[in-house]
This record gives structure tokens, C-alpha cells and sequence, in this order.
């Protein structure tokens, strides 16, 4: 049987050999099936890590596929920018260089069976909930949020008291997941009162919450030349501890600054009611 450069097969050939494997053939089988050696088979099982996990079925579009790992490392062969590669398989290049750093052989070559088999395993690693198998760990976030304490103080505290002990250790993330799970107890939750996440609409642009509220991108063309007067920008300045506020407006062709004082607070009503009060004095074509 004549012998074949393992390395110089095209790429469609070594996908159905590895596919063949995943199936259920064995090496020698699948080698045959393809037209290559067994040795030729048996060098490419051992570039892929010597190891072959199956796929656990379809996965999110957001998760790289087997042919996304194959086009990396045919555009890093090619001397291809991580950026030109992202483009290719319609990735971010954020992914593209974290993938390439995160599965990339100990010699640091990228080999696309070696790195989709490291993907698989990390998958296929099914954990107990962090807080769950921790009772101290759980008792103390439980303690922290009847405090009213926000996920992220809990984690910064945790980060900061437990520095050595990983175990006493939960991002934010960990915490929103375990209370809203109710692992926590009933008598856990946020000091906003919430016990559910609440809805994500990505992709979905907010509405605006002032009815027909003007844009800053639309404001008229003179506005943004700075020709005539009499166009005002306002801020709100709040104190230390939310204890006071100051209004400010700045005419944006005179750069005049008039402060707006906020004696009965700064809700929308008072500073609505403070600012017409206030700005009475001046001229209607500068208003």
C-alpha cells in the first residue's frame, strides 16, 4: 500500500476520517474508507491528542463548530490576521484570538481535532452548583443579602476575606444564579425586593421613558453650530450621600452657566418647577 505525508492530505479528507471515528469505525477502518493508511490514520489520531469525543448534538451558533476550528487553522497556515479569519467564519476576532490562545496545542501550534476535542471536554463537565455543595458558603451570602447586600458587594468581600480558600469564593454571576434558583431560602433577595431575573432583550433597543424626548443626534443643525443663542444644556449635581443637588444650565454659544437651586429635591417635578421659576428673568429669545 502505497504511503501517504500525513500533513499533506487536503483537509476534507482528514474532517471524514474524524468523522468516520466519531461514528464508530475503527482507525484502520477509517483509513481505508478514505483512501489513506492505517499509519497515515494513526499519525493523525495522534496530532488530534489521541483521543476522540463525540459531539453532544447541536450547540448554540454562538459556540465555534469542528469546520469553524478548520478554517482558523487553514488561515493561520495561510499567514492570515486573526482578524481576516474572523471575517471568513463570521466570527468577532475576540473569539478567534481567544480561541486560538485557549485551545492551542502545549508547543503552541493550532491544530483544529486537538482544539475541538479540548472544547468538547470542557463541556462535558457537568458540576454541582458552587453554592449549593457549600453550606458555609451559602450561609454567608444568605447573611450578606439579608443585610442588604448587592451579589457584587458579596463577591467583593468574598474575594477580599477568603483570598487563599477558592471554595469561599463566588463571582456575582454565581450569586444572582443560586438566589434566583432558590437555593438561598425564601428569605433571601435582592434589596430591591426581586427573586426572578429580569427579562433580557438583547437586541432590542429601549424605548425612551419621555414621551416624545428629543435626541441629542436630532437637535437642529444651528444647535449644534453654536450660532444663535439661546440653546441651554442642563445637569443635575448631586452631593455626597444623595444629600443635595444643584441644577446647572450652560448656553452653549455664550458658555453662560446659571445654577438652578433645588431647596424641595431633585425629583423630575421639583427640578421641572425650579427651572421655570428660575429662568423666568430671562429673555424669551434667549429661552
Amino acid at each position: 500500500m502505497p504511503k501517504y505525508a500525513p500533513n499533506k492530505m487536503p483537509t476534507a479528507v482528514k474532517k471524514r476520517y474524524f468523522e468516520l471515528l466519531r461514528e464508530g469505525y475503527k482507525g484502520a477502518a477509517a483509513a481505508r474508507v478514505v483512501g489513506v493508511s492505517a499509519s497515515c490514520g494513526s499519525n493523525w489520531f495522534i496530532e488530534a491528542g489521541s483521543m476522540i469525543v463525540p459531539d453532544s448534538g447541536p450547540v448554540s451558533p454562538r459556540f465555534l463548530t469542528q469546520n469553524d476550528r478548520i478554517a482558523i487553522a487553514d488561515g493561520l497556515h495561510a499567514k492570515q490576521t486573526v482578524k481576516e479569519i474572523a471575517v471568513a467564519i463570521g466570527k468577532s476576532f475576540q473569539t478567534v484570538y481567544r480561541e486560538i490562545k485557549r485551545n492551542a496545542k502545549p508547543d503552541g501550534s493550532y491544530h483544529p481535532w486537538w482544539a475541538h476535542n479540548q472544547a468538547l471536554l470542557r463541556r462535558h463537565r457537568p458540576k454541582e452548583p458552587k453554592i449549593r455543595g457549600s453550606e458555609p458558603l451559602r450561609a454567608l451570602v444568605r447573611e450578606k443579602l439579608t443585610e442588604k447586600w448587592s451579589p457584587q458587594q458579596i463577591a467583593r468581600y468574598l474575594a477580599r476575606e477568603y483570598t487563599h480558600d477558592s471554595a469561599m469564593r463566588a463571582c456575582p454571576e454565581t450569586i444572582y444564579r443560586a438566589l434566583f434558583a432558590g437555593l438561598l431560602g425564601r428569605e433571601a433577595k435582592l434589596r430591591t425586593g426581586r427573586i426572578r431575573r429580569r427579562k433580557q432583550r438583547r437586541g432590542v433597543p429601549t424605548l425612551n421613558k419621555i414621551k416624545n424626548m428629543t435626541l441629542i443626534h436630532e437637535r437642529p443643525v444651528e444647535v449644534n453650530d453654536r450660532k444663535i443663542p439661546g440653546h441651554w444644556e442642563g445637569d443635575l449635581i448631586i452631593g455626597r450621600g444623595q444629600g443635595s443637588a444643584i441644577g446647572t444650565l450652560v448656553e452653549r454659544t455664550t458658555r453662560y452657566v446659571h445654577l438652578i437651586h433645588l431647596p424641595h429635591g431633585w425629583k423630575a417635578p421639583q427640578v421641572r418647577n425650579a427651572l421655570i421659576t428660575q429662568t423666568a428673568h430671562i429673555p424669551p429669545q434667549l429661552r
